[in-house]
């Protein structure tokens, strides 16, 4: 390793994240949750609604504007159709995420080599990369609140207030509130005081409740105010959906309270250290720093009860516990550096063995079960397939070798790369297995363009359809009466199901002509990720 990155980790992870992430960042499909994101981003550059956002055409207030904002700068130097562009600024997000785990650690542990494996932990976690595109925005509010905690950890260690660490702490929690709510500060920075209060002596405690309180004023005044702004200017709307979001807590997506408690499972490739690190009666005595571990295992544990209290779960509510979880993972990891070759118990060596020999093998199986599934995409793109199969290969072979030699350093930082192998070799296999039946809607506004047509939607266009298509498309409630038709002498019409009696009554009045049907799933018609709302007919209307 270059002298440099050894001086500058930092950079080393930055630089990691770049590599692994950005060359194919857009190649995946953009997720309803993107497109979403991504229209409002959009309407904010091309309608100038950068305060009252909307999606296609519609009050959001949803969520807060700021990875909106951000988003939107992102687009006006990449333009407002580059999925690389939307997508940019989240992956800064989790670079932003990983350097301060990496602070945070060091301020800690006082080690350069732990507090990057923490880092490295929590970067090649399943679902802190996967929150990027299924959930964008909470990327941020969680990478922002990390910059808050880590700040925090400062002032509540250190004998006097420093001002300078207490104002970026107010901007940190402040950009959080303004990325999703007070999301993260519920499931991050709540169980990070309750976890440091049973952990850590606070340094001068007295002298720091009144900065404190600055700290919280200041970031909910910072936080806060869009939403006043939006409370004043549009209060009915806003109302409306503040409502409806708030009734979704206690009556959307219930789950029983012990949902989330095989949270450790979402670390991907990790679980399995990630279990063991949890042990707490084994990893007590085992840890470097055992105050440390207690803190990352209570803010771990704190986290995932705290989000299990609140009636509404899903899977990537659990994303903030990742980082916790990352921490403490290390603790173990560092361990087995330390003493795994010097170590006899079976009990102790077959975890290992197993965990790192299972992700060996599924490296040198998969290339060949990829091959035998998907043989005709193989045969069309050999050259994709034969690249990932190699890397694969390679680097699960050395895996194995390091396992043998023991040198759980080296085992470690190859099943990094392999991770980071799937994203950089693995996804443009991936891409390769769209469907045949893929019809993307993205040609459609240039042509209704040349042909001075403008679309509409029959019920609500989803969100990916509006963000393939480049523009709003209004929406037409329903087809009861002429009325509720546009005035237009000819339009465009998407429809997620038209039946004889509504060609019927359009007849009456145009003349109607089915010009195409689109699919937007790229996943095969018997996939389990099919799915029939991004399939419709597009016709043609003329008035009589």
């Amino acid at each position: 390793m270059p002298k440099l990155l050894k001086n500058y980790p930092l950079i080393l992870l930055c630089l990691f994240i770049a590599i692994m992430l950005l060359p194919n960042l857009d190649s995946m499909q953009v997720t309803i949750m993107e497109a979403r994101n991504f229209i409002t981003a959009r309407e904010m550059v091309t309608d100038n609604n950068w305060l009252l956002t909307t999606m296609n055409g519609v009050p959001r207030y949803q969520k807060p504007p700021l990875p909106t904002w951000i988003t939107a700068l992102s687009a006006l130097i990449f333009g407002v159709k580059s999925v690389f562009g939307m997508r940019l600024p989240a992956i800064l997000m989790v670079m932003i995420l990983g350097v301060f785990t990496y602070k945070l650690s060091k301020f800690i542990l006082k080690s350069r080599a732990h507090s990057l494996i923490n880092a490295l932990i929590l970067i090649t976690s399943f679902y802190v990369i996967g929150i990027t595109i299924e959930a964008p925005w909470d990327i941020f509010t969680h990478g922002f609140m990390m910059i808050a905690i880590y700040y925090l950890f400062l002032l509540f260690k250190s004998e006097t207030v420093n001002w300078k660490h207490l104002f970026l702490a107010s901007l940190g929690i402040a950009a959080s509130l303004l990325s999703k709510g007070p999301v993260s500060f519920y499931a991050l920075l709540l169980p990070f005081i309750i976890a440091f209060s049973f952990s850590f002596n606070y340094k001068n405690l007295k002298a720091k409740i009144i900065p404190f309180i600055i700290i919280l004023i200041l970031a909910v005044i910072l936080g806060g105010w869009w939403y006043l702004y939006v409370r004043l200017e549009d209060p009915h709307t806003f109302e409306a959906i503040t409502s409806k979001e708030t009734a979704n807590w206690t009556s959307y997506n219930v789950r029983p309270f012990y949902y989330y408690w095989s949270f450790f499972t979402q670390s991907g490739i990790w679980t399995i250290p990630a279990f063991i690190g949890l042990l707490y009666p084994y990893m007590k005595r085992r840890a470097i720093h055992y105050r440390a571990y207690k803190f990352t295992f209570l803010w771990t544990i704190a986290a995932v009860i705290l989000l299990s209290i609140i009636p509404e779960k899903k899977s990537r509510y659990l994303m903030p516990v990742l980082i916790p979880l990352a921490l403490n993972t290390g603790f173990y990891i560092e361990y087995l550096i330390r003493k795994f070759k010097y170590l006899n118990n079976k009990k102790e060596t077959l975890p290992v063995y197993f965990n790192f020999t299972l992700i060996a093998i599924i490296g040198i199986v998969s290339p060949f079960g990829l091959a035998y599934l998907f043989y005709e995409q193989f045969h069309n793109n050999i050259v994709a397939f034969s690249i990932f199969g190699l890397v694969s290969i390679v680097i699960s072979f050395f895996i194995l070798l390091q396992l043998y030699k023991k040198k759980i350093k080296h085992v470690f930082l190859l099943t990094v790369v392999f991770f980071a192998s799937l994203f950089v070799f693995g996804l443009p296999v991936f891409k390769t297995f769209t469907s045949k039946n893929y019809k993307p809607v993205s040609r459609l506004l240039k042509q209704n363009e040349i042909n001075d047509i403008k679309t509409y939607s029959l019920g609500e266009a989803t969100p990916e359809t509006v963000w393939q298509y480049g523009e709003k498309i209004p929406t037409i409630i329903n087809l009861n009466t002429i009325e509720n038709l546009p005035k237009d002498s000819k339009f465009g019409l998407l429809t997620y199901g038209l039946s004889e009696e509504k060609i019927s009554f359009l007849s009456s009045y145009f003349n109607v002509k089915k010009v195409n049907h689109y699919d937007l799933n790229e996943a095969e018609p018997d996939s389990r990720q099919y799915r029939d709302r991004l399939t419709f007919d597009y016709y043609e209307l003329e008035r009589k």
